[in-house]
């Protein structure tokens, strides 16, 4: 099997450690790694299948003789996503950067994967949260197409990084010592103010926009419509951070164009790839973010029908943002070119 020259930007964060726990798990045909980060974390060693690797300041120059480049996420992206393309990479960027650019494919392999094949250079892949629920979307979306979509995410601290995660150890620890909580990094590190997570919900995950809804909420509304090619769904979205490490919850309300029946519904969803439907609400199984975390699919439950409309269903979906809602999906697309002998 032909083996590629890879380099993983953004190495030493979540998605970048769970980029390389993937590429063990899945023997991913790689030769040369490039493990590459800011200046700061820039001489660290990272210990990957027997080999001890140094990671290496990222520069323009980081990509030469790379054929696939992972990037995990953030700022970085806008520079050093071209100059890899220019050294002949092809790039699947985990940032907000591209995802909205009409020249860049936005990506959920099961989903829509033929818009893999107008990358030019760039391959963007989806906010998590978006990412999760159109697996859930899809099946029946193909069914009985989609009127309307109302969604509520219940995400999971890891989402904002690890500093989020060590904030509500901290505050957990804090409150069985009667302490006070303090709070630094949420809903945002760069906002004014922050909040306590522990033993609470925040109904902010990134900032507010003119219209008074989030730019997380924006983007699962914006991004849905560009993975389904479908600009004529209504979609509202509210975003909520909880106390939980790890997956993402969200509590979903579509309004169909056609009948489909809660049987139909369920066989739709279990025969689609990468999801698993956990819904016998008489056994009390449903998806819950403790049992799906570290796991590769999506899960749906709760599935049951909305009679205040017509055609209406309700779904719960969970989902690990860090995998499937990030590493994992990026890995896949790279996965589909390789098979395609697009690389």
């Amino acid at each position: 099997m032909k083996k590629y020259n890879v380099a993983i930007l953004g190495a030493t964060g979540a998605v970048g450690q769970e980029f390389l726990n993937i590429i063990e798990e899945r023997k991913f045909p790689f030769q040369e790694l490039k493990l590459l980060a800011s200046s700061r974390s820039a001489g660290k060693k990272i210990d990957f299948m027997g080999k001890t690797y140094t990671v290496e300041e990222a520069t323009e120059d980081s990509f030469r003789d790379v054929q696939i480049a992972l990037f995990a996420g953030g700022s970085a992206s806008k520079t050093f996503a071209p100059a890899a393309v220019r050294h002949g990479a092809v790039v699947i960027d985990n940032s907000s950067t591209f995802r909205m650019d009409p020249e860049v494919p936005l990506v959920v392999p099961e989903v829509n994967p033929e818009a893999i094949h107008c990358h030019k250079g760039i391959i963007a892949n989806p906010n998590c949260s978006t990412i999760i629920m159109v697996m859930a979307l899809k099946p029946l979306y193909d069914k009985a197409k989609i009127k309307r979509i109302v969604v509520s995410t219940y995400q999971a601290v890891s989402g904002a990084g690890k500093e989020a995660i060590d904030e509500l150890d901290a505050q957990v620890k804090a409150s069985i010592e009667n302490r006070p909580l303090e709070a630094n990094i949420l809903p945002g590190a760069s906002l004014p103010k922050h909040y306590p997570i522990a033993f609470n919900l925040l109904p902010q995950i990134d900032v507010f926009l003119e219209n008074r809804y989030t730019k997380e909420e924006m983007k699962m509304v914006n991004e849905t419509h560009k993975i389904l090619n479908d600009y004529t769904i209504g979609i509202t979205a509210t975003t909520i951070r909880v106390p939980v490490y790890r997956s993402h919850s969200e509590s979903i309300n579509i309004e169909l164009v056609d009948p489909l029946s809660v049987s139909d519904a369920q066989q739709a969803l279990a025969a689609f790839p990468g999801v698993i439907v956990q819904d016998e609400p008489a056994e009390m199984i449903y998806p819950m973010p403790l049992f799906t975390s570290n796991r590769d699919e999506v899960f749906v439950g709760r599935i049951r029908k909305d009679n205040t409309v017509a055609n209406g269903l309700n779904l719960w979906v969970v989902g690990d943002q860090i995998r499937k809602g990030a590493a994992l999906n990026a890995l896949q697309i790279a996965e589909y070119m390789i098979k395609a002998n697009m690389i």
